[in-house]
């Protein structure tokens, strides 16, 4: 009696290299330190098991309820415009199980990942730990509060749509900081448009702001509108 075959392992390896070379290198990014992040760091560890196969997807992914790591493209092209120097601080709002904190550790002085879910502060704890990663702090909080202990930052990155903005986070920018985000628009009986990026700027201690690209991301709990009834 012949044994049925096994199914073949996933090969990750090149599922990293392609969504580099497909998704990433093709859409204006050339920070070699994102390029190589990205292209070296397991993506399939900060998903669930079940989630292995879709790790590498052009697509947000989800991995606790509320909780996604942004789309390859979306978060290289954030992290690309944000211009990181070596010396920088950063905060990182809503990484999720760590993987953009992994992402911005190798590039920045050190990272403060603040999460508002306790099993992914866990999770996060757990892959950082597992990589060996020293420069970035896990802090469980409320993510629209940001985290005013360790500012001001350099650079502010939220992981996920939002619709407003809140000012305790502006707060916390230094100057000449940059804060990365997607705005979730919305257009006639409130039907959602596609997001678009944005890059906020402290300026002689004055914000500003321009569009980036479109980015269709899933809108980060907190962060909502508040709704407002019409007659």
């Amino acid at each position: 009696m012949q044994a049925n075959p096994q199914p073949a392992a996933p090969d990750f390896a090149s599922a990293r290299f392609h969504m580099v070379e497909s998704q990433i290198r093709p859409n204006k990014v050339r920070d070699l330190r994102i390029l190589e992040a990205m292209g070296n760091l397991p993506r399939e560890m900060f998903v669930p098991p079940t989630h292995a196969g879709i790790a590498y997807i052009d697509e947000d992914v989800q991995v606790m309820p509320g909780r996604y790591l942004l789309e390859p493209m979306v978060l290289a092209r954030l992290l690309e415009e944000a211009d990181i120097k070596a010396g920088d601080r950063v905060l990182d709002i809503a990484p999720a199980t760590g993987y953009s904190t992994s992402v911005i550790a190798s590039m920045a002085k050190d990272v403060v990942a603040l999460e508002s879910d306790p099993s992914c502060v866990q999770l996060a704890v757990k892959n950082l730990a597992n990589l060996q990663i020293k420069n970035a702090e896990l802090q469980l909080g409320p993510l629209a509060e940001g985290w005013s202990a360790n500012a001001p930052y350099d650079v502010i990155l939220i992981n996920g749509g939002i619709e407003v903005l809140p000012s305790a986070l502006l707060s916390q920018l230094a100057e000449g900081g940059r804060m990365m985000l997607v705005v979730r628009q919305f257009g006639p009986a409130h039907a959602a448009h596609k997001g678009e990026a944005r890059l906020y700027e402290k300026i002689h201690g004055a914000m500003s702001h321009r569009a980036l690209f479109d980015a269709n991301v899933k809108l980060l709990p907190g962060f909502e509108a508040k709704k407002t009834f019409t007659f």
